[in-house]
């Protein structure tokens, strides 16, 4: 065996096989290599599965004093769930939809009634039930789902272990029969051709990867489907769209930095696709269609994009319509019949923009909060005049309203109902500006309970990203009130590396910038420190995916600075799964983390930060480390090899906590109560870490 034979309680220790790797002349050991089953995606080495089963045991018996803790945690965030809570009704068409847990329920039912029905329940149909979907599975997720224009068919997707490869299924809504051809290893939305008789679909092949672009033709067989587009470079993905007046397929490909599009006619499938624009390396766009004319969003001059026009006949030719900012990054753009909306952020805050397709004349929808999220929700109608707006801070729960354009006015539709109480006046949030270690000021965002004592007494949570473009939000956690009421500050820090500021700020944070990202992180924690809302060692940190690369990478520079830390599904083997193209999302993910096969500066930077090669002879703060074995971003090995290195090298006695989930992937637990639980572990995890178990 590979491990030790001690009691399940204790922490078990793998065995070190001395294994090692060299490329550009540079030799790096990695004796724990063996965690990787050779025949994953079945893992089934005994060796591998008993040290997790170890760990997992070693998890249950640690936290097994604190579990009165964890319940009362549960119990407190599930009390501010709406148990039999449902969404906004919207109209598409005919119909108008909606979705609604039933008290107890893991998952949601969606249902529809026609427009000209009493809104009495008498014609309410359900037309999917996730909660039947699911049972009899430890895991359930709804991928992608949509209705045919005709109203009769609903394509959907489900994936019951969390590999993320999806089975799509179609149900015939006017008789409830599920057809027969269902198609297995889906990765991709699914889109209807305007007669209803077909749809688009795209493949995972063999490494989890989204080459193609796929017809399936009702009532006929699925072997027979049609490859409509295929992409060659292993490193692009395809995706599959409609435009807003849904006359047109789009079909896209792209990795983190290039994207090209083609677009097809929605009553037509088999036509020759129209390419809009060649791709050019470092070039993003995104294509949409008004009455003939196209809308571009494209950074071709200007990191923060701008939006350009072109014809169908000549779709390359492009004409600006407004010009990039600097301070304004447009981040989306949805085309309607008589007007069209942009979406970004000015400095940072969300902003939403109507404007009419003659002048491109601006009209900015006012919000109240200094820091906040707002974006366009449900919108699935062309020809409107109505919009419906999501809003949220870290104080105010999830809002939806209705923007009726003509008259400028807010009507409010729904706040998100926490039925256990909850009262805004009772915190306070900001939106600061800390100085990093270059002088770049990062932007953080912060909520604490009122009168929270500046004296550096309080405990803080910090939370971060920072990679692949993706602003961390603003927005609101009914969770998070567990640890407010408990007398903890929760601060996001909008570290490089995410888009927060701007398509800049995300090219700051990657490839040979990566190290900002995390002394970003450790900058804004010292500075929270200055500040006064915390102290050293009273602040704890978490973060998931590449979040938990972070959290690895800060534990190794500043491990003094952390009272507990929580990596969820952790990023943290970036070198060998880098090295190693066979993985799913390795070829994708050169542009964002640099190719270390061909390139030896890229080799070296990687290795320069890398979670699990730096791990050394130093105390670490207590670690609680999360993984999915059926994970496809981040394979299980990434989390279980740097547990088994951590506690062998480490010199303290700190907890450290490895859980795999053995039946789920990158998102843990399915089901809203199954994941509130996980969050409810962490929760305790941290409070006890902190000394505020008895809080």
């Amino acid at each position: 065996m590979t491990v030790n034979t001690m009691s399940p309680v204790a922490a078990p220790v793998a065995l070190a096989r001395p294994h090692s790797i060299t490329h550009h002349g540079i030799t790096v050991s990695d004796d724990y290599a063996w965690l990787r089953d050779p025949g994953y995606p079945d893992v089934k080495d005994a060796d591998v599965l008993d040290y997790l089963a170890r760990e997992n045991a070693w998890f249950e018996a640690a936290m097994a004093p604190h579990k009165g803790l964890t319940d009362a945690l549960f119990a407190e965030m599930k009390g501010r769930i709406k148990e039999d809570d449902s969404s906004v009704p919207q109209k598409d068409g005919d119909y108008i939809y909606w979705r609604a847990f039933e008290t107890g329920a893991q998952y949601r039912k969606w249902y529809r009634r026609p427009v000209a029905a009493k809104d009495d329940g008498s014609a309410d149909q359900l037309i999917l039930d996730e909660p039947a979907l699911a049972q009899g599975h430890d895991y359930f997720r709804l991928g992608a789902m949509s209705v045919s224009p005709d109203g009769r068919y609903l394509a959907y997707a489900i994936d019951n272990d969390g590999s993320e490869r999806f089975e799509a299924r179609i149900k015939d809504l006017f008789t409830g029969e599920i057809l027969p051809e269902s198609i297995p290893d889906t990765l991709s939305s699914l889109v209807w051709t305007s007669d209803s008789k077909g749809l688009l679909y795209g493949l995972a092949n063999e490494n989890w990867r989204t080459d193609n672009a796929r017809l399936h033709w009702l009532g006929q067989s699925v072997e027979s489907d049609v490859e409509l587009f295929h992409e060659a470079d292993e490193g692009f993905r395809v995706s599959i769209g409609l435009t807003s007046s849904e006359k047109w397929i789009v079909i896209a490909t792209g990795d983190h930095v290039t994207t090209e599009a083609w677009l097809i006619p929605a009553d037509n499938p088999t036509a020759p696709p129209l390419l809009v624009s060649a791709r050019q390396a470092g070039r993003e766009y995104d294509v949409d269609e008004h009455e003939g004319t196209l809308y571009i969003r494209t950074n071709d001059t200007h990191p923060n994009f701008r939006l350009v026009t072109a014809t169908l006949a000549a779709p390359g030719q492009w004409t600006e319509v407004i010009a990039p900012d600097a301070h304004f990054y447009l981040t989306d753009f949805t085309l309607f019949k008589r007007f069209y909306v942009t979406e970004g952020r000015l400095d940072g805050l969300d902003q939403i923009e109507l404007r009419d397709y003659a002048t491109h004349t601006p009209k900015r929808l006012p919000f109240p909060e200094a820091s906040y999220s707002a974006s366009l929700d449900d919108n699935p109608e062309y020809d409107v005049t109505v919009l419906r707006i999501g809003y949220e801070s870290m104080v105010t729960p999830d809002t939806i309203f209705d923007y009726h354009i003509a008259q400028e006015r807010f009507e409010l539709l729904k706040v998100q109902e926490i039925p256990s109480g909850y009262d805004a006046s009772r915190y306070a949030t900001e939106r600061l500006m800390i100085p990093a270690r270059d002088g770049t000021q990062i932007p953080v965002s912060i909520v604490y309970p009122a009168g929270l004592p500046r004296d550096g007494s309080a405990p803080l949570h910090l939370y971060g990203y920072g990679a692949y473009g993706m602003a961390m939000e603003p927005g609101f956690s009914t969770g998070r009130l567990s640890l407010l009421d408990r007398g903890f500050a929760f601060a996001i820090a909008h570290i490089r590396g995410g888009d927060d500021l701007g398509q800049q700020w995300y090219l700051d944070g990657k490839l040979d910038k990566r190290n900002n990202t995390f002394t970003d992180f450790v900058d804004v924690a010292r500075g929270l420190i200055d500040l006064g809302y915390s102290s050293k060692g009273r602040i704890s940190i978490s973060g998931g995916s590449a979040g938990g690369e972070l959290m690895g990478a800060v534990i190794n520079s500043d491990p003094d600075l952390w009272g507990a830390v929580v990596a969820h599904v952790p990023f943290v083997d970036v070198l060998n799964t880098m090295l190693d193209e066979t993985l799913p999302l390795t070829p994708g993910e050169w542009p964002e983390w640099g190719n270390p096969i061909e390139d030896k500066a890229a080799f070296e930077t990687i290795l320069a930060y890398d979670p699990y090669a730096n791990v050394k002879a130093q105390d670490y703060p207590p670690l609680m480390v999360t993984a999915g074995l059926n994970d496809p971003r981040v394979t299980y090995w990434e989390p279980a090899k740097w547990v088994a290195k951590l506690r062998a090298t480490k010199t303290d006695d700190n907890v450290l906590l490895l859980k795999t989930n053995m039946g789920a992937g990158h998102g843990g637990k399915s089901g809203r109560f199954e994941s509130l639980h996980e969050s409810a572990e962490e929760f305790a995890f941290i409070l006890w870490q902190m000394g505020m178990a008895g809080a």
